[in-house]
């Protein structure tokens, strides 16, 4: 999983920085786990938009990923390491010996022909799901589960990864990639070893185009803008913010403001906070 840097042959390719793709065992995905990933381009059902810098790109599929690792005890081959336009890691897909096909999110150094299996019975080895209570303590593991049974939600991106720090009681402490320490119920599941592709974040587009591919449209400054479409909008020449701290375009404090809910009740599971 590496990336290539183009010739400046022009200024399109100066700086730019792209995957060299050569984990990439095939181009045709698994048919029968595709979807049509319809294009809401930032909008709501009344077609107003409330995401915004959304929308074009080219037309993609979405991929089932299998996020629950619930076939237990079920042997499974590694058919094929592929890319899925709808995430950063790589996907892998499995055969299992039952017949059935599922897509996971590679781990690194997860080959074609290799050999997985999720359950407590599992072996300490990339790619294995197993519950937090059979994993060894010190173990780095992805694909982590906040509720048993739910599917993973913790350290899906690419590169990332969790340890597991100690086991108290019913939970286990899991230092996130942002240093926070939280508690997570033994019985949830995790996937051994780091997400892959961690070269995703080397990765320099190198012109306006190639982000309109993706599905992302252009970005304007604030204090560019009028005073009627941004706080940070008018005066003259290069002007300051003007307020006490940067706000949002609609008048709301950014950049640094804590957003979480104080009375939130996953916030007893906290041992410590992430590090600004």
């Amino acid at each position: 999983m590496g990336t290539r840097r183009l010739k400046p042959i022009h200024n399109a390719s100066r700086n730019t920085i792209l995957y060299d793709f050569a984990e990439i065992t095939t181009s045709k995905p698994e048919k029968s786990l595709l979807t049509v990933a319809k294009n809401k381009s930032g909008r709501n059902n009344q077609g107003k938009i409330t995401c915004r810098h959304k929308g074009g790109g080219n037309k993609n599929f979405f991929r089932a990923i299998d996020f629950k690792r619930e076939k237990d005890n079920v042997p499974a081959k590694v058919v094929s390491i592929e890319y899925d336009p709808n995430r950063t890691a790589r996907i892998a897909l499995l055969n299992y010996t039952d017949g059935e096909k599922r897509y996971i999110l590679a781990p690194r150094g997860l080959k074609v022909n290799d050999s997985l299996m999720s359950g407590t019975e599992a072996d300490i080895r990339p790619g294995n799901a197993l519950p937090l209570g059979s994993i060894p303590v010190g173990t780095v593991v992805h694909n982590v589960e906040l509720t048993a049974g739910k599917g993973a939600q913790l350290a899906r991106s690419a590169g990332v990864s969790i340890q597991l720090m100690a086991k108290e009681g019913d939970y286990a402490v899991l230092r996130m990639p942002s240093s926070e320490l939280r508690l997570v119920r033994q019985e949830c599941r995790a996937t051994i070893g780091i997400v892959s592709n961690e070269d995703h974040f080397n990765i320099k587009l190198g012109k306006a185009g190639r982000a309109r591919w993706l599905g992302l449209r252009p970005e304007v400054r604030g204090s560019v803008m009028n005073p009627v479409d941004h706080p940070h909008g008018g005066g003259e020449g290069r002007a300051p913010v003007g307020h006490p701290g940067p706000m949002t375009p609609w008048g709301k404090p950014a950049l640094g403001k804590k957003t979480r809910k104080k009375k939130k009740p996953s916030t007893k599971l906290i041992i410590r906070r992430k590090k600004k």
